[in-house]
């Protein structure tokens, strides 16, 4: 396995690559905008394939990376579902599995430091994101927070996790780096109240002064969305009602970029092909499913996926490929849903 914990001085955030091996797939966490090149660096270096970045929340004391990412790399942004950024490529809730070849993380919705605050427990460890800290936790007084739901998400959550589950927060203030949920538990001095009331007044009495970054970070965090407008302006792409149109057509094939689980969970366009996002510049080259299909029938290909990012990313690389028949639909299944589109399961 190759886990990597990488940090950024200015704003003391953590960042996490991990992957399975070397010349695999890869995922971070938690990557801030300024550590980009270094990020892209060390993935080229030990030769991996970045494939999901990914935010515990929307943070208000650094930029995230996230967009930056995915224009260089083309690889899918995970926020939870309950974020309200513009887009994402993936929306993942409370007892879902994050995935990469090789690496599985279940995603447990640990609110109270924001309201969108998620955490990922993999195996032996567990990225608290601002939620459990080392010998702290995360303030409640801004985005939404709230101490009497922190309470519950310690307490009731992350804290029930074996004492020898290794705690890997997204920042820190004094230098450590790693903990255990039992020396929190037996160490965190805000873990040492004797009720959910007595904690609320610990976080209502901090007053601490807002991020610096804040009234920067916040806006810019909530706009990482891909501009699927510049794609739609090339005519490489449809609306959902536009798409309702093509459904059935016989010179039409729907390509449903999602995963597995996210198909079996949401549902999927009647009659798509299944052909996931990261197999995509396999697909698209010669001999590749999509390739042979477009060369074998004529048929215009429609990528979709949840949001449009991961579609809008997919016909731009189709078209560079050759397949010049391809468009994407805006605004993905989540827009065909709000235009009242079948869907089969």
């Amino acid at each position: 396995m190759i886990f990597r914990q990488l940090f950024d001085s200015v704003s003391s955030t953590y960042s996490y690559l991990i992957a399975s091996r070397r010349g695999g797939e890869a995922l971070i966490l938690d990557p801030v905008l300024e550590k980009v090149d270094r990020y892209v660096q060390l993935v080229k270096e030990l030769d991996l394939k970045l494939v999901k970045a990914v935010d515990t929340h929307v943070h208000a004391d650094h930029i995230t990376g996230l967009g930056a990412l995915r224009d260089r790399t083309h690889c899918i942004t995970v926020m939870g579902e309950h974020s309200r950024v513009d887009v994402v490529s993936m929306r993942v809730a409370d007892g879902d599995q994050l995935q990469i070849e090789g690496v599985n993380l279940d995603v447990l919705y640990t609110p109270g430091h924001t309201d969108d605050s998620y955490s990922f427990l993999m195996g032996d460890r567990v990225f608290t994101g601002d939620t459990l800290l080392i010998r702290g936790t995360g303030r409640t007084d801004f985005q939404n927070g709230d101490a009497r739901a922190q309470y519950q998400s310690l307490f009731g959550r992350l804290l029930k996790l074996p004492d020898e589950t290794l705690v890997f927060p997204a920042h820190d203030y004094k230098g450590d780096t790693v903990s255990t949920i039992g020396e929190e538990k037996a160490f965190n001095p805000r873990l040492k109240v004797k009720s959910v009331d007595e904690y609320v007044d610990l976080m209502n009495s901090l007053h601490l002064p807002n991020p610096k970054m804040m009234d920067v970070a916040v806006p810019a965090n909530l706009r990482v969305g891909l501009a699927q407008e510049e794609i739609a302006k090339r005519g490489w792409a449809v609306s959902a009602e536009q798409a309702l149109a093509l459904l059935g057509r016989a010179d039409v094939a729907l390509i449903d970029l999602r995963e597995r689980r996210e198909r079996e969970k949401h549902g999927s366009i009647p009659g798509s092909l299944h052909a996931p996002y990261p197999d995509l510049q396999e697909n698209i080259q010669p001999g590749g499913m999509l390739y042979e299909l477009a060369a074998a029938t004529g048929k215009r290909m429609v990528f979709y996926c949840a949001f449009g990012e991961r579609s809008a990313m997919a016909v731009e690389a189709a078209r560079q490929a050759g397949l010049a028949a391809t468009l994407h639909i805006q605004g993905g299944l989540d827009a065909w849903k709000k235009a009242d589109g079948p869907l089969t399961r």
